[in-house]
């Protein structure tokens, strides 16, 4: 009798389920990144160069890079999409001889994209409304944390070799969760940052920005969504 009702309840519930459309993939470019160039003063950006840097270099101090990176979610979904997977695609410029992993965590603050370029992962001077490792908007607003605001949970992570190509942090749980938040709340979305190696000198790569000449290698977020059949 228990597995009866059981099943009748399992019947209903089925019943009252929406339907979904066959499945969509949205292929989306970035809409802002920029590299923290690690500095106590925050005056080193590479708002509009054409690498993203992540992880440490060889310098003495003031070596760690991150990367922050955007999509416009909101815009290139349905409203009522629900996600199905996600993966984010970057395209590596230069092989370093150190392997390792680089982790991806939601932004808790909105941040800037301004003019400076810089030649190489050093940074130059942060211009106008650029983030740095100190300021989300160069000059006048700042992280709550420097080298930035973020989720401690990991939302997906990507292991890196010393061969130039293309790299995908796979699709999580965490990461559809991020992006269907911000479908539902685009004034929260401030994208991800990207952590490498921090622990060890000389592990930074870069990575083909949203600027870069070769529109190939530019990062892409690639989402497989349905909507409620109608």
């Amino acid at each position: 009798m228990r597995t009866f009702v059981l099943a009748i309840l399992i019947l209903c519930t089925l019943a009252f389920m929406p339907a979904y459309s066959q499945a969509e993939t949205a292929y989306i470019e970035a809409g802002g990144d920029n590299t923290l160039i690690e500095n106590p003063n925050g005056t080193l950006s590479n708002g509009s160069g054409t690498e993203i840097y992540i992880g440490r270099t060889n310098q003495q101090m003031n070596s760690i890079r991150r990367g922050v990176i955007y999509f416009d979610i909101s815009s290139a979904l349905p409203a009522d999409a629900f996600i199905e997977s996600a993966s984010l695609t970057l395209y590596m410029t230069k092989a370093n001889n150190v392997s390792g992993m680089i982790m991806m965590n939601r932004l808790l603050q909105d941040w800037g994209e301004g003019a400076s370029i810089s030649i190489g992962g050093k940074g130059v001077q942060a211009q106008s409304g650029d983030a740095t490792w100190v300021h989300t908007f160069y000059p006048n607003s700042e992280w709550s944390k420097e080298g930035g605001q973020y989720k401690g949970r990991i939302s997906s992570s990507m292991s890196v070799g010393n061969a130039i190509g293309y790299y995908t942090f796979e699709s999580t749980d965490r990461m559809i969760r991020d992006i269907d938040y911000w479908l539902r709340h685009a004034e929260k979305n401030f994208g991800w940052i990207l952590i490498g190696d921090e622990s060890n000198p000389q592990t930074v790569v870069p990575f083909a920005s949203r600027e870069n000449i070769n529109p190939d290698w530019r990062p892409l977020l690639e989402i497989t969504y349905s909507v409620p059949v109608k």
